[in-house]
């Protein structure tokens, strides 16, 4: 196979492995049958922004062009601290967007990808926020009206584990398993009167099964070298593993995400 198109967000399926499709402009591609197989991937050296399309020299956010990185709501600082969101203030870039998207039920949970961690997702992004992260396990624990809501809850259960995942580590080997409703006990104990002095309405807890997650991996590398279109526009070699929005080669890793919107052509025999 041999296809030229501008790159996006990998697609996912919570199958067993997760199922993978590399998105060239309107084509999804199933990747999971190139495990083992050479890959190859040439930036053309023309980038096109995610949301409007226009060529652009420089890519902002993992995609945009600079004008809709000054404009979009979802360009936004609250899209990544979600406790700063302006919506209520009557500041929101867009409106419409916002009660699309912040204004929804989401869900704090944990999940377990280079270590346990916390983090919040909107409720129709559940399981695929946990694939991107490369989470093994995961658990939802709350479940709040908005966005901003989870946000100051996550920022107060952050003070006892983290809310980051180390992309390295989670790159290296499967997580260790970990009892995640025994830590959703031992956190909401910690943090049941921080949460209440946050006076937050329409708070609900969860009890639930947690979710386990495996990815299609042949081999774990034992060193993680990032590979950069930019800084090498031709890069190639077999397909090991896919895990969150990384493809893993034997001669590097490619964060499939962070060169969004760049055209690439791809080349490999074992896809159709």
């Amino acid at each position: 196979m041999q296809v030229t198109g501008n790159l996006s967000k990998m697609h996912t399926q919570a199958t067993t492995p997760v199922s993978y499709s590399l998105v060239l402009n309107d084509s999804a591609i199933l990747l999971n049958p190139a495990l083992g197989h050479t890959l190859s991937l040439e930036f053309t050296g023309q980038i096109n922004c995610i949301h409007c399309g226009r060529k652009t020299s420089k890519s902002f956010d993992q995609g945009y062009c600079y004008p809709c990185f000054t404009r979009l709501a979802q360009c936004d600082t609250c899209v990544v601290k979600p406790e700063l969101c302006h919506y209520a203030q009557g500041t929101c870039r867009e409106p419409a967007w916002g009660e699309q998207h912040c204004m929804q039920p989401h869900y704090v949970y944990l999940a377990n990808s280079s270590g346990v961690k916390v983090g919040i997702t909107r409720h129709t992004q559940i399981p695929t926020r946990w694939i991107d992260q490369g989470a093994t396990q995961a658990l939802p624990i709350l479940k709040v009206p908005t966005r901003h809501i989870s946000g100051l809850i996550e920022n107060t259960l952050a003070q006892h584990i983290s809310d980051k995942t180390q992309w390295q580590k989670m790159l290296k080997a499967e997580a260790e398993k970990v009892d995640l409703h025994l830590k959703r006990d031992e956190l909401l104990t910690l943090v049941q009167e921080d949460i209440d002095n946050l006076g937050l309405e329409g708070i609900e807890y969860i009890a639930t099964d947690s979710i386990d997650l495996i990815y299609p991996i042949q081999h774990y590398p034992t060193k993680v070298t990032a590979l950069n279109l930019d800084k090498t526009p031709q890069i190639s070699g077999t397909l090991r593993g896919i895990k969150g929005q990384y493809l893993l080669l034997d001669t590097g890793v490619l964060n499939i995400r962070k060169f969004g919107g760049y055209q690439v052509k791809l080349s490999c025999d074992a896809l159709e």
